[in-house]
């Protein structure tokens, strides 16, 4: 499964021009880490950092101008950086699997003459087999909807960053290749041409790039969701804010009954005299999500049930999910839940990433020290708002006095408890 490596953010909220991790361009910086922990004060971006995942995830499956709306977000003019210039802008380097070429994806977001959110420009590409330096190939350019698609696993001509029109006038001089390549001319210039290229089978590593992007999990849950009482029926796969809980519940008890079972069993060890999960089916349909624990014959339901308990239970099912999404954003998950079991959620983390089957990826968000106890400084990213208001992010393991301190044993809690990652 894919795994980014780096992401750029421009003029998108706060984040006017952030970077992590490493891109095409940027090879000595490190790659993200599979456990991605970010960190920062109340208003620092961090909100802002997981809706910019979210608004790239919503343009492919909404559109640009649906995207700018979707989620409270208020439209395009909310989103874009004040008093910045230029568009809006995303690039995405990311490699399929442990063994591939890393490829990056760019799309660049701004207004029509109508000021209706339209896409400028979106490109793909891929350094070829053995090529370690220059410009990596193109296997899709477009301008305004418009440019070529290389098709199937051929790179065809190597170009430099040239212009739209040399690619253009390149294919017509070189009719020879001609039939590896499409001319693309997008009818909506709203949606992303991955969007609508990646649907087709000539088309794999733009459809594997699609495919990767659309299984994005970016966590929204919330304990008054999951109370809530859906319609019964098993569903495979826990929602954004986890108002099908029961639903998934019931498919795993069909589905996957010892895999649910070493869920319960991993949490009745959590949390102390809770020995039994299952679902009820009431008489007009609807489900109900009982909990039996220690000492009562009778069963507790989600209504009743701490959102400390609920939260550890949906974030067990996400991470034993028998077809996890590749990646995983959570925004503060120490929420309602107990310190000492922070430690062992991210344990639980870090399992899920090492998991050779799912080769998944976390970004979490936090403000508990006693989280960052269990991680090390190159996992967490330090968001800052500075004085023109935008954000800058770092890595921990760059600030030299918290890198050293850290090697000295002292924990990265602690050095954040105490504000040392501002010196």
């Amino acid at each position: 499964m894919a795994i980014i490596e780096g992401i750029r953010i421009k003029n998108y909220r706060a984040l006017h021009d952030i970077t992590m991790g490493r891109l095409w361009n940027r090879q000595n910086e490190k790659p993200l880490k599979a456990l991605t922990v970010v960190i920062g004060k109340n208003g620092a971006g961090k909100s802002t950092l997981f809706d910019a995942f979210g608004f790239l995830a919503d343009c492919m499956k909404l559109g640009v101008e649906e995207a700018c709306d979707a989620r409270g977000r208020g439209g395009y003019d909310k989103i874009y950086s004040q008093g910045a210039e230029g568009p809006m802008e995303f690039e995405v380097y990311y490699k399929e699997n442990s063994a591939s070429r890393p490829i990056t994806y760019e799309i660049a977001i701004g207004l029509d003459e109508q000021e209706r959110p339209i896409i400028l420009k979106e490109r793909l590409r891929q350094r070829r087999k053995g090529q370690k330096r220059g410009w990596p190939f193109s296997f899709l350019i477009l301008d305004k909807g418009k440019g070529l698609a290389w098709k199937g696993e051929y790179e065809g001509h190597q170009f430099d960053d040239t212009s739209l029109f040399d690619y253009v006038a390149y294919m017509q001089n070189h009719q020879e290749e001609s039939n590896q390549t499409e001319v693309v001319e997008l009818t909506d210039i709203s949606k992303p041409g991955i969007t609508t290229l990646g649907a087709l089978k000539q088309h794999p590593r733009i459809s594997a790039f699609r495919s990767f992007l659309e299984n994005w999990y970016l966590c929204y849950f919330t304990p008054d969701a999951a109370r809530s009482l859906p319609l019964s029926g098993p569903q495979k796969h826990l929602n954004l804010h986890g108002d099908n809980l029961g639903n998934v519940v019931q498919f795993m008890e069909r589905e996957h009954g010892k895999r649910l079972h070493r869920i319960l069993d991993s949490i009745s060890q959590k949390i102390p005299g809770l020995q039994k999960i299952d679902t009820e089916k009431t008489s007009d349909g609807r489900l109900l999500l009982r909990f039996f624990n220690q000492g009562f014959e009778r069963p507790f339901y989600a209504q009743q049930i701490s959102d400390g308990t609920l939260k550890v239970f949906a974030y067990m099912l996400l991470l034993e999910d028998p077809s996890p999404a590749s990646l995983l954003c959570i925004e503060e998950p120490e929420n309602g839940i107990y310190h000492k079991l922070l430690n062992t959620l991210v344990e639980e983390f870090r399992a899920f990433v090492s998991n050779s089957k799912t080769q998944s990826q976390v970004i979490v968000t936090t403000h508990q020290p006693y989280f960052l106890d269990a991680v090390e400084p190159d996992e967490v990213w330090v968001l800052e708002k500075q004085s023109d208001g935008f954000s800058t992010i770092t890595r921990a393991d760059s600030i030299e006095f918290v890198q050293n301190m850290f090697e000295e044993g002292q924990p990265l809690g602690s050095l954040w408890y105490s504000d040392y990652f501002d010196k």
